[in-house]
C-alpha cells in the first residue's frame, strides 16, 4: 500500500554526451512529460555554451525545469536541488503530467531518491573555514582530511571536486556520522521511480565528447567565458568551477595556448565519464539500456507507468 502512495518519477540519466537531453524531450512528447533538469551547471544563467545546455529549439516546447535558475557566484548544493525538484515533480503532477528527471549528475540524482542527509542543514562557519584551507594549501588537504573520517566516501570523491569535499566533511561534523554510513543505510527512495542509464560503448563516448568539444569551441566557448568575466562573473564563482570553464579559464587570464587548454577539457571530460559510470552502476535499481535503444526504453517506461 505504501508503494502506492509513492509518487512516479522517470529518470535518465548516463556519461555526457551519450544523448539525454534529446531522449528525454522525444520521451516527454511521447508521454506527455515536463523534464526536470539534474545538471549543476545548467542552473547557472550564462553558462550555456560550456554546460552544453538545452536551447529552446531542442526542447521542442517541452517544458524544461532547474534551468537558469541561479547567478554565478551563487552555491547549489545538492541538497537544494533535492528541494526545488520535489516542488517540480508535485507541480508537474497537479498538472496531471509525468514528471522526467533528465541529466548526469548522478549526486543530484540520489539527493533527489534517497535524501540521506535532508535533516543535516547547513554550517556556513564551518564551509568558510574549509575554504580558506582549500585556498591555502589546496583541495587535496580536504579531501586527506576527508580520508581520515571517511575513507569510503573519500574513494568515491576525487580530490578536485571540493564541493562534494565539503559537504562530506560539513556532514560528519554536523551529524557525527560518516556520509557513506547514511547512505548505506538508506535503502528506500521516497518516490515509486524507474531509474534509466544509457549505455554506449567507451570509444563512442569518448569520440562523442572530443565532437562535443570542438564544436563548443567554434560556437564561441572562449568568448562566453570572456564575456562572463567582463559581466562582473568571479574567476572563483562557484560556476566557474564547472567542466567547460575552469579549464578555459588559464587561456582567456593567463595567455595558455588555447589547445593546451582544450585538450585538458577533454581529458577531464573523459575522466568525469568515468566516474558517471561508476556512480551510476552503484545506484539501487539502475536499469541499463543501449541510447539508442529508443523502442526498449519506451516500453519500459510504458510498463513502469501502467504498474
Amino acid at each position: 500500500m505504501e508503494k502506492q502512495n509513492k509518487q512516479k518519477l522517470i529518470i535518465i540519466t548516463g556519461p555526457t554526451s551519450v544523448g539525454k537531453t534529446a531522449l528525454g524531450v522525444c520521451l516527454a512528447k511521447k508521454i506527455d512529460g515536463e523534464v526536470i533538469s539534474a545538471d549543476s551547471i545548467q542552473v547557472y544563467r550564462g553558462f550555456d555554451i560550456g554546460s552544453a545546455k538545452v536551447t529552446s529549439e531542442e526542447m521542442q516546447g517541452v517544458p524544461h525545469h532547474l534551468i537558469d535558475i541561479k547567478d554565478p557566484s551563487e552555491e547549489y548544493s545538492a541538497g537544494d536541488f533535492a528541494e526545488h525538484a520535489k516542488m517540480k515533480i508535485e507541480e508537474i503532477n497537479d498538472k496531471g503530467k509525468i514528471p522526467i528527471v533528465v541529466g548526469g549528475t548522478g549526486l543530484y540524482i540520489s539527493a533527489l531518491l534517497f535524501p540521506f542527509d535532508s535533516d543535516c542543514t547547513r554550517d556556513d562557519e564551518f564551509r568558510l573555514k574549509l575554504e580558506k584551507i582549500a585556498e591555502k594549501d589546496g583541495s587535496a588537504k580536504l579531501h586527506e582530511m576527508l580520508e581520515e573520517i571517511d575513507p569510503e566516501s573519500a574513494k568515491a570523491i576525487h580530490p578536485n571536486q571540493t564541493v562534494r569535499i565539503v559537504r562530506a566533511l560539513e556532514i560528519f561534523k554536523l551529524t557525527g556520522k560518516k556520509k557513506s554510513e547514511l547512505e548505506r543505510k538508506t535503502n528506500q527512495s521516497v518516490f515509486d521511480y524507474l531509474l534509466i542509464v544509457l549505455s554506449r560503448d567507451r570509444k563512442e563516448v569518448y569520440e562523442g565528447i572530443e565532437k562535443r568539444v570542438e564544436q563548443m569551441i567554434k560556437s564561441g566557448l572562449v568568448e562566453e567565458v570572456k564575456g562572463l568575466l567582463s559581466s562582473g562573473v568571479s574567476p572563483n564563482a562557484p560556476a566557474m568551477k564547472g567542466i567547460g570553464y575552469k579549464e578555459i579559464l588559464p587561456h582567456v587570464l593567463d595567455g595558455e595556448p588555447l589547445e593546451t587548454c582544450v585538450d585538458l577539457l577533454k581529458q577531464h571530460t573523459r575522466n568525469y565519464a568515468k566516474r558517471q559510470l561508476t556512480y551510476f552502476k552503484k545506484m539501487d535499481k539502475a536499469v541499463f539500456v543501449e541510447y539508442n535503444d529508443v523502442e526498449k526504453i519506451q516500453k519500459k517506461v510504458k510498463d513502469f507507468l501502467r504498474r
